[in-house]
């Protein structure tokens, strides 16, 4: 199409202005696409200002291939006004997070059957799957966790395994493959990893169970069963492990329980409630630099943190589209410099915010 217009071109323009009209075009197309782009943008949230000169500031949010590039330059424009832009990888229905000693992010995304890792530092993107016919695909990544080097543990509630990958995406590991071609658990969702116990944490929702396991997969422990006791769960997700404790999403109690490393209950934080500080539908999990609790509450559409005693500290976030807003968000990660990576699912996207400590609020720009 591009070349039979320039045929016609050619024929009714000399070639000094026909090329001067054909640079013209260019620009304009260009700076059309730049304001389009620059004006399409919602504005941001504004700051959540917080007791003791602590505050919570919104970064930004990235959800496809392209966003990696940070700049992209004039004849980079140009080619894609021409000749299309590349068909580029997208977030489709995006779950888990978690980001590596090297700052690159990695997302599960059981919609589109693998993870991304976008690496905003060295402007690198790579999608891994592993859904060929043969043994052990990998068909509904969930949750994800990260050892010390790195290394990439994926479960997978539809096979029932674990997979683990090696920082380059590469397979290294499968636990819970049996003979057969089936998993071991039912339905595995949440992950931890004690590199230094040597010990991987598993959650196997359907068992109401969470599995303690040795780097090579076998069971060492068993922590909880059905119930709605201290200690007893009714369909728990998601894993985060600090400071030798274990925390646990109990989703149909709508509460966290929190246990230490040799499975005996210490407290839980949450309560079913369709106010501040109640959870219906508990998701992601993490912990900030001054050890408050953020979880993810996808019905209410809202990220609430509590202190260590389980009080409501604040809660931000409401269901929508903007920036700011979510529409079931699902994984929480918090960073080494406190920021806080949530993943807004519906909306295919990830939204970035920064939370400023009460030594660091002073003088700080977001």
């Amino acid at each position: 199409m591009v070349q039979i217009l320039l045929n016609k071109w050619q024929r009714a323009v000399p070639r000094g202005r026909l090329f001067v009209l054909l640079f013209l075009f260019l620009v304009a197309s260009v700076g059309s696409f730049a304001r389009d782009k620059k004006g399409a943008a919602n504005p941001p949230p504004p700051e959540l200002l917080l007791d003791g000169g602590r505050k919570l500031a919104f970064e930004r949010s990235f959800s496809i291939e392209k966003d990696v590039k940070l700049k992209t330059g004039f004849w980079a424009h140009v080619v894609n006004v021409i000749a299309g832009e590349p068909n580029y990888r997208y977030l489709v229905k995006p779950y888990g997070i978690a980001v590596d000693s090297k700052e690159r992010i990695i997302i599960t995304d059981p919609g589109a059957g693998g993870f991304h890792i976008f690496d905003f530092t060295q402007q690198k993107y790579k999608f891994v799957t592993r859904q060929e016919k043969g043994k052990d695909p990998s068909l509904f990544p969930q949750c994800i966790a990260l050892d010390a080097a790195d290394n990439i543990y994926i479960s997978d509630s539809q096979t029932g395994k674990v997979f683990v990958y090696e920082p380059s995406g590469k397979l290294r590991q499968v636990i819970g493959s049996l003979k057969g071609g089936e998993g071991f658990f039912k339905r595995p969702t949440g992950l931890a990893v004690d590199s230094a116990a040597l010990r991987i944490y598993v959650t196997d929702t359907s068992r109401d169970q969470v599995f303690v396991m040795d780097m090579q997969g076998n069971v060492q422990q068993v922590i909880g069963k059905r119930g709605t006791a201290e200690g007893e769960f009714n369909f728990p997700t998601e894993l985060l492990l600090r400071d030798q404790e274990l925390y646990v999403v109990d989703a149909m109690n709508f509460r966290v329980q929190v246990f230490d490393l040799s499975g005996a209950f210490v407290r839980s934080v949450g309560r079913i409630n369709d106010g501040p500080g109640g959870l219906f539908r508990p998701k992601g999990i993490s912990i900030d630099s001054e050890g408050h609790l953020y979880i993810v509450d996808g019905q209410w559409g809202v990220v609430q943190v509590f202190n260590v005693e389980g009080q409501l500290l604040y809660y931000f976030g409401t269901t929508g589209s903007e920036l700011g807003q979510f529409q079931l968000p699902a994984g929480i990660f918090i960073d080494r410099q406190d920021r806080l990576y949530v993943v807004d699912s519906i909306n295919h996207r990830v939204q970035v915010f920064r939370y400023y400590a009460a030594q660091k609020a002073e003088g700080v720009k977001p």
